[in-house]
């Protein structure tokens, strides 16, 4: 399935690369969501990056700072996260849809969700 890492505790301003990584199939074939999910609040959508990689879409919060992208020869996807705020702070998911449809930054057309990787942006 999925596996997202490269989380960690990093100081406002500061970047982090997460990676998702699929096993079993190609990630190439997948558009790919990037969501997230702070304690006590639902999981929303930060991103998704189509199949062939040529189109993506980012959250109002995020855009100008974050940005995904694909390496085919890897199965994996990236999400670079730089000038991070503490309100970036939660659990970070990476999942599997067959296009990212209109409503993209809904979490409930995607499958293959992970464990996620915790980021936490310190003040």
């Amino acid at each position: 399935q999925l596996q997202a890492s490269g989380g960690g505790l990093v100081q406002a301003g500061g970047s982090l690369r997460l990676s998702c990584a699929a096993s079993g199939f190609t990630l190439h074939d997948v558009a790919i969501g990037w969501f997230r999910q702070a304690p006590g609040k639902e999981r929303e959508g930060v991103g998704c990056i189509t199949s062939g990689g040529g189109t993506t879409y980012y959250a109002d919060s995020v855009k100008g700072r974050f940005t995904m992208s694909r390496d085919n020869g890897k199965n994996t996807v990236y999400l670079q996260m730089n000038n991070l705020k503490p309100e970036d702070s939660a659990v970070y998911y990476c999942a599997k849809d067959s296009v990212c449809g209109t409503n993209w930054y809904n979490p409930g057309g995607f499958s293959g969700w992970d464990q996620g990787t915790l980021v936490t942006v310190s003040s």
